[in-house]
């Protein structure tokens, strides 16, 4: 039996749901007309992200990385536009999103005109998406500690760390399959922090519940 469509679909699915998760912080700032207390910072940088991979798949020519990835950047562009019209800190958000801009056409003139042998350009492509990829899993252990000494899980998105954890064990298969470690090795440290961030809510969950307060951080 050939895994390979069904964990193709499963990739999708998986990660079309995660990137759907911001669209509660969407909801939040158009009920509230207000960003306070969310975060921008993982929405342009997931966007990056996207963008990245979705190079990547067009060079590896990979339906599933190129329909993933177009689905992806088109909601967090949707999510930095509707952030950049609630927030009260535009100055700040146009600086960020312009930096953002620069880097990504220096990437794309330095992969596209520059590197002109396909294979380096797979090579190095995915090396940079995976470094990424990997320091976005791993940016938020330092809230991890944190969480860990004051016993409040309440900073934590639940359906955001399940819709990680799947999304992350279906592309590691994925990639095991073709047997693209640019595509294994970054996804494997989302199950990791997934465990332990799932074993965090088992561990505290009934302290968080003690507490009427909620407040919703992207992790």
């Amino acid at each position: 039996m050939d895994l390979l469509p069904l964990l193709s679909w499963a990739c999708i699915v998986f990660t079309v749901g995660m990137f759907s998760t911001g669209l509660t912080d969407l909801k939040k700032m158009r009920e509230s007309k207000s960003a306070d207390n969310i975060q921008f910072l993982p929405f342009l940088t997931t966007c990056l992200n996207n963008l990245g991979w979705l190079y990547y798949g067009i060079l590896k020519k990979d339906q599933t990385i190129i329909l993933v990835n177009i689905i992806g950047a088109f909601l967090q562009i949707l999510y930095i536009i509707m952030y950049f019209r609630y927030t009260k800190q535009k100055r700040l958000v146009s600086s960020q999103t312009l930096t953002a801009v620069i880097v990504l056409t220096c990437g794309w003139l330095y992969f596209a005109m520059f590197l002109t042998d396909r294979d380096i350009q797979l090579n190095q492509l995915g090396l940079t998406c995976s470094v990424v990829t990997v320091s976005m899993y791993l940016s938020p252990l330092t809230d991890l500690v944190e969480i860990v000494r004051s016993g409040n899980v309440q900073c934590l998105s639940f359906p955001l760390t399940v819709a990680t954890f799947f999304t992350s064990t279906s592309w590691v298969f994925y990639g095991l399959q073709l047997n693209d470690y640019y595509i294994v090795v970054p996804n494997t440290p989302g199950i990791l922090t997934s465990l332990i961030r799932l074993y965090l809510f088992w561990k505290f969950a009934s302290v968080s519940q003690s507490s009427p307060s909620y407040k919703p951080v992207q992790i």
